[in-house]
């Protein structure tokens, strides 16, 4: 990449589409292609994105380049990682690229995927660069649920029997949370934040977010995503075999297949719990529509999860008596059995 004095001017901006927060984002085309990303400080914690940032790439996890910052105005110059985001290969199962004759199944882009996880969970966990998962942040998260999903976009009031059932889940879920071992958490690490490179690796984007944290959760946000299905058995063979790198890359104190695979669905039930409440929000408060389409499958994902726990099940039966009959009349319901299953 040239040096940012040699970039020819003027530059074409082109917005693109952005994320879940507050930031902006825009195609600078020139010679050369670079991104520039509106982040208002007020709104976003971007110190944070560079303290990430460089945590990772010097850990060999390729996040695009900062070629400029203004702290104050909450604007970043970076390097352009270009169009192509893991999802629809994922989705299409299998693709050619153009640079190579072969084809590339879904498989192969999840293996390279699980092997940039571990080079993310091989940085070193400072408490300088990122906050811990801790039972204050997994609480805080999971109340979004009844905030934004159950009463903002249902109008449910919960009563006092109803929140104690969730209040009991909850410790749960933080319980079985922090007993995992912990490492560095991208905390949205999903086929829509890694991309293609030109040189066939994968790109890592919207990490600013990464925390201290159990060990399965990234894990879950590949393998659970929440904008596409794996069949259950894939799931469990994919969860299963990172778990033997895991325990042979990482030194990992081995557990049993059964324990880790606790872990993984009772932090997927935190996540989607906690996912919910997002995307209602971000629909109500941020006009952000798309994301309520994808809320059969996050419900799936989450009951599906929550009828393999004792305590989860107390969920499962209130959902599915109190919560579901109320779906159907929402503009954005598919049923969540099935939710999807066309992407298999």
């Amino acid at each position: 990449m040239p040096p940012f004095h040699q970039i020819d001017l003027p530059l074409l901006l082109q917005p693109l589409a952005g994320d879940a927060g507050f930031r902006r984002y825009f195609r600078l085309a020139g010679r050369m292609s670079l991104i520039a990303v509106d982040s208002p400080p007020d709104k976003e914690n971007n110190p944070a994105y560079i303290k990430v940032a460089m945590a990772f790439q010097r850990h060999g996890v390729t996040t695009p380049k900062i070629l400029a910052v203004d702290f104050a105005n909450g604007f970043f110059l970076l390097e352009d990682f270009g169009h192509q985001l893991l999802h629809p290969e994922l989705l299409a199962g299998s693709v050619a690229k153009e640079s190579s004759p072969a084809r590339l199944s879904a498989a192969n882009y999840y293996q390279q995927a699980e092997s940039v996880l571990l080079d993310i969970q091989r940085v070193e966990p400072s408490p300088r660069v990122f906050a811990a998962y801790d039972a204050q942040r997994l609480q805080s998260e999971m109340d979004l649920f009844a905030d934004w999903f159950v009463s903002q976009l249902l109008g449910v009031e919960l009563d006092e029997h109803e929140s104690s059932m969730l209040s009991r889940l909850f410790s749960r879920l933080i319980e079985a949370a922090l007993e995992q071992p912990q490492v560095v958490v991208h905390r949205d690490y999903h086929s829509r934040n890694l991309m293609l490179l030109e040189d066939g690796a994968l790109g890592v984007i919207d990490f600013q977010d990464a925390v201290v944290g159990p060990m399965t959760y990234d894990l879950v946000s590949l393998l659970k995503d929440c904008y596409l299905r794996l069949p259950r058995d894939q799931v469990i063979s994919r969860a299963l075999d990172y778990k033997q790198r895991l325990e042979t890359e990482l030194s990992m104190a081995p557990v049993s297949d059964d324990q880790f695979m606790r872990w993984f669905d009772l932090i997927g039930l935190q996540r989607h719990i906690k996912v919910l409440g997002i995307f209602a929000r971000l629909s109500l408060r941020d006009g952000k529509q798309a994301y309520l389409k994808d809320l059969p499958l996050v419900i799936r994902y989450a009951l599906e999860a929550a009828q393999g726990d004792e305590v989860g099940q107390a969920f499962y039966k209130w959902f599915v008596e109190r919560i579901e009959p109320l779906l159907p009349g929402q503009d954005w319901y598919s049923d969540w059995r099935t939710a999807g299953e066309n992407h298999q």
